[in-house]
């Protein structure tokens, strides 16, 4: 654990303990560790603090501080602070930055390259298949898969990623020792061992609705992209897009059925100006990595694998068949393949997704 510069754990448990105090953000604490001892007048005198401010401060004991730090010593966890070299760079950049971060796990994975992947709690089967492909892809392409750790398309694409080999960040709205949802218990386990968990909160603190919108801006803070995969009308994965938005950061969105009350936000970002997200070759486009993107899992270039994949249904293979040799238009492999126009559709998004097949001007697909 590191404070700042020529500080020592002393220190940082002044730090945690100011941190407790209510209305004390990131731009205030560096002074106001030098001030813990300095009468409650010359606090008061700050710009923007008044008497009952100083009061806190004054109350604030590095007492409290020590024992977070002892917690975390217990877990096996650490706190960095900003002055900290292991502090993620690319959440210095945004508007409100976390005056310190708990992290459980390897800090390491916040310096890499990664994608928010948020999504409804209650989605679709759709949205399920939608959010692992997109995970498996990029996580396979190196790129870390950060998300909120809840329950639904969050937990999905966090179990992908670790399930292609790849890493994971868990941003919590709610203190480590507490396990939210419970259903998330195994999940916890499994991203500590193989990627980390992040909280502003310290632990042994309970999840609280105001934690959750100040969750959401560091999941897309630590990502240079954020994709949203299914999201009914004001829901937190939304919530998520309007924070990436004003943090500067891209935003994808997957499309949907128009008939599909989870896909009506992410068709609305799109019709916005949101890029869709259509296979992990675009999230890695848009990440500066598109020489991965042409050779790994998604890929469009000619050098991805042209071997059929053992999971494709009747239908798929059907297509895949007619595609092997050459591009077609729709119309052509609704007679090869002998389904109905909306089936051969739905399975030509779906392979799409995975990023086996690619849609060309003029409804002409072919094989990626």
């Amino acid at each position: 654990m590191a404070g700042p510069p020529g500080g020592g754990r002393d220190e940082v448990a002044a730090y945690l303990a100011l941190a407790q105090v209510p209305g004390i953000g990131a731009t205030r604490l560096r002074t106001l560790v030098a001030a813990l001892h300095a009468p409650a007048g010359a606090i008061a005198a700050l710009p923007g603090f008044s008497r009952a401010a100083a009061g806190a401060i004054r109350a604030a004991s590095p007492a409290g501080g020590h024992e977070i730090l002892s917690q975390l010593d217990r877990l096996g966890a650490a706190v960095l602070l900003p002055d900290d070299p292991r502090f993620p760079p690319l959440l210095s950049e945004i508007p409100e930055p976390p005056a310190l971060l708990y992290v459980w796990g390897d800090p390491a994975w916040l310096r890499r390259p990664a994608v928010g992947i948020v999504g409804s709690r209650d989605h679709t089967s759709y949205g399920a298949d939608a959010a692992r492909a997109l995970a498996v892809g990029v996580a396979r392409a190196g790129v870390v898969v950060t998300s909120g750790m809840a329950r639904g398309i969050d937990a999905i694409a966090h179990g992908a990623a670790l399930e292609a080999g790849g890493a994971s960040v868990g941003v919590l709205g709610n203190g480590f020792g507490v396990i939210y949802p419970a259903a998330n218990r195994t999940l916890y386990e499994r991203m500590i061992t193989a990627g980390c968990l992040v909280s502003e909160l310290p632990p042994g603190e309970r999840p609280h609705a105001g934690a959750f919108p100040r969750r959401n801006r560091l999941i897309s803070g630590l990502a240079g992209v954020t994709v949203v995969v299914e999201a009914a009308p004001g829901s937190g994965a939304l919530i998520t897009s309007d924070c990436a938005l004003d943090q500067g950061r891209t935003v994808l969105a997957v499309p949907g059925p128009i008939t599909s009350p989870t896909s009506l936000g992410c068709n609305r970002l799109i019709q916005q100006g949101a890029k869709p997200a259509l296979s992990a070759a675009d999230i890695l486009e848009e990440l500066g990595l598109p020489g991965v993107a042409d050779s790994g899992p998604g890929a469009r270039g000619e050098t991805a694998p042209r071997s059929q994949p053992p999971d494709l249904n009747n239908l798929q293979r059907s297509l895949w068949d007619a595609l092997v040799v050459e591009p077609k238009h729709v119309d052509v492999l609704v007679a090869t393949a002998g389904g109905e126009t909306g089936a051969v559709l739905t399975a030509l998004t779906e392979l799409e997704m995975r990023g086996l097949v690619r849609q060309q001007p003029g409804m002409v697909f072919g094989l990626t």
